[in-house]
């Protein structure tokens, strides 16, 4: 109908606002980041206190921080180093093992320079440097997958 008007009665906007509170809940994303540190065909990898196996350091990407941000600091956090150049941004995954919508960013950075800071304590148990081709038996089939694609052993895939 031309000249129709498009004002929503209360009821109709009650039931817009839930739709689209439904999406947002429905569509909500969560974003992590990981960060394959490799020097001298060496890697440095993470065990933490409250799950078993050696994993690539990263974290949660916090509001307002941008992936690289993010990145740096969990770096940090997590194994006591910081970067001396430009990370590589790698690939995005799916996680979809952690959230229906969870997405992981990987970053290779192989310019990166260990602190004088010990990062073990409530979140990290320990820190490893080992060769790429000795990966600790206890390494999980996601960091050992995510590090043969960056080696070229292996197809990238999307899911982490």
């Amino acid at each position: 109908m031309a000249g129709a008007s498009t004002r929503l009665n209360p009821l109709q906007r009650l039931m817009q606002r839930s739709l689209l509170a439904a999406s947002r809940l429905r569509r909500g994303m969560t974003l992590g980041v990981r960060a394959a540190l490799i020097a001298e065909g060496r890697i440095l990898l993470v065990r933490h206190t409250y799950v078993p196996g050696w994993y690539l350091p990263g974290g949660g990407v916090e509001a307002g921080e941008t992936t690289l941000q993010a990145v740096t600091r969990e770096i940090r956090e997590e194994t006591g180093s910081e970067l001396s150049g430009e990370p590589e941004l790698f690939g995005i995954y799916r996680n979809f093992r952690a959230h229906p919508n969870d997405h992981v960013v990987l970053y290779v950075c192989r310019d990166f320079r260990r602190l004088e800071i010990d990062p073990t304590g409530m979140e990290i148990a320990e820190i490893g440097d080992f060769a790429l081709g000795a990966l600790p038996e206890d390494a999980t089939p996601s960091t050992r997958a995510r590090i043969a694609e960056i080696g070229g052993q292996a197809a990238r895939t999307e899911d982490w």
